[in-house]
């Protein structure tokens, strides 16, 4: 029987010890019997492209592993912002239409509306005369007790995954692999895999 692939989503890649981190999730991928896939940067030849089309050729790569794949594991741990990395929820959204396994994770247990009311709008919103409650620029502000936007939440559940919250030390929040290992271990009793021994 050959392994599941699964496909490893995050914004590791941009991090000063990134390739680390890629290699510590691999091998938890590969402990729990699954075949990590994914594409990595530096093995596409940007020799002749513009910066246009290597981007494009990176995009297109992912896309190839990511049909490819059983399953997605996405860290959706808040990235430049008050949200999971862009492309990371993208690779969510794509591996959600494809109906495969999803699972995700975050080493924060504060709910989005929290950052949203906290973080990005300082506290200044107020319920507004249509009764939504806004934020001073007027966009409404939602709250449906979730990690992130609904539809990431929503994709995994539909799809019958988990999303796993942690508090990790804002030193270890891109380290700590506490989360992502949960996710391994649901998925591994979802395909039968019988994990490490």
């Amino acid at each position: 029987m050959s392994r599941p692939r699964a496909y490893l989503a995050g914004p590791e890649v941009f991090l000063a010890d990134g390739a680390a981190i890629i290699a510590a999730k691999n091998d938890l991928a590969l402990a729990y019997g699954f075949l990590p896939n994914g594409i990595a940067e530096d093995e596409l030849d940007p020799a002749g492209l513009s910066l246009f089309e290597f981007g494009h050729r990176i995009s297109l790569a992912n896309e190839k592993a990511m049909r490819a794949s059983d399953l997605i594991i996405a860290n959706l741990t808040p990235f430049r912002g008050i949200s999971a990395d862009i492309g990371t929820a993208f690779e969510l959204g794509f591996m959600c239409a494809l109906g495969r396994a999803a699972y995700g994770y975050t080493n924060t247990i504060r709910p989005y509306f929290e950052r949203l009311r906290d973080d990005f709008y300082q506290g200044a919103i107020a319920k507004a005369a249509d009764g939504a409650t806004r934020g001073p620029d007027g966009m409404m502000v939602e709250d449906h007790g979730m990690a992130d936007n609904l539809m990431i939440d929503g994709g995994i559940e539909t799809l019958g995954g988990i999303l796993v919250r942690r508090q990790v030390e804002p030193d270890r929040i891109w380290s700590d692999l506490a989360a992502f290992e949960d996710c391994l271990r649901a998925a591994a009793v979802r395909f039968g895999l019988a994990g490490p021994a």
